[in-house]
């Protein structure tokens, strides 16, 4: 008999919450800008927090890939890594999600990612990461809180 869903606690996945904000926020910059100027520099830093973003996730794939460990938050997790980036942040790819929420509006003269990133850092937090541990705790115990201790959920 195969084990039930380990992770069936998470409701919605991180990049659905994610991208709902990411167009929640573009479409607030054109409905309801905030009157502020966005100057070049501005612009460049939002492409620089987006891209940022982006490198983060993929500095976590590249150490899942490297583990064999599964990006997919509905299968059991076999192992963690805590190599790479992980050594920095246990959530890298949810953390790049939320730079990708403030630069790619940012870049666009949007400042409504910057007010959205709460919110996300919140829901992310409540309606995943919360799920996630949990069942890491569960399977590793004291080498995952001894992992838990070390390093930070987010920064």
């Amino acid at each position: 008999m195969t084990e039930p869903n380990e992770r069936a606690g998470i409701k919605i996945p991180a990049p659905i919450l994610t991208i709902i904000h990411v167009t929640l926020a573009i479409l607030l910059g054109w409905r309801a800008p905030l009157s502020l100027s966005a100057p070049l520099f501005v612009r460049l830093a939002g492409f620089g927090l987006a891209m940022l973003g982006f490198i983060l996730g993929v500095l976590a794939l590249i150490e899942f890939r490297r583990h064999r460990a599964t990006t997919d938050p509905k299968k059991p997790a076999k192992s963690f890594v805590t190599s790479g980036i992980y050594r920095y942040t246990r959530n890298p790819i949810y953390l790049g999600f939320v730079f990708i929420l403030i630069g790619l509006p940012m870049n666009m003269g949007n400042y409504w990612g910057i007010v959205l990133a709460w919110p996300l850092i919140t829901l992310t937090n409540n309606l995943v990461i919360k799920h996630e541990e949990t069942q890491m705790e569960k399977k590793f115990k004291d080498q995952y809180a001894d992992y838990r201790s070390r390093v930070r959920r987010w920064l």
